[in-house]
């Protein structure tokens, strides 16, 4: 299950490489100066920028909840194969999620992987509270 953990890392620093790939270049050709974006939002990047950027941040937003409960259900030794496969499962929707925002970015679809990635996450949640009480 801790494996999952670690995969969930490598993915936002998979977003963090991809943003900044994106994000320099266009403040180049924008010809934004570094010190205009000490406030993020008052510049314009172009949307294929920012939905990676988007992304990024969204990353560190429910999934450090799945951090929290995933190596508390370790720890209170809870991590039993349904936990694994909501783990994995989990895991698996944040890239797919990720991989639409960033590229064609269809909120309808994102939205839907988005609602099945908190039924995996809820679930570990629900179950983590019912074992530890």
């Amino acid at each position: 299950m801790l494996q999952a953990v670690l995969c969930m890392g490598l993915l936002t620093l998979i977003m963090f490489l991809w943003m900044y790939a994106t994000r320099l270049p266009a403040f180049s050709k924008a010809g934004i100066k570094p010190q205009a974006a000490k406030h993020p939002g008052t510049y314009e990047l172009p949307s294929s920028v920012r939905q990676v950027a988007d992304n990024y941040n969204h990353l560190f937003e429910a999934p450090t909840l799945f951090y929290a409960v995933s190596i508390a259900v370790v720890l209170l030794g809870f991590a039993d194969q349904l936990h694994v496969i909501c783990a994995w499962s989990y895991v698996v929707l944040r890239v797919v999620h990720s991989i639409i925002q960033a590229s064609v970015n269809v909120v309808i679809v994102r939205f839907l992987v988005f609602v099945l990635s908190w039924v995996a996450l809820g679930t570990m949640i629900v179950r983590g509270v019912l074992a530890t009480f």
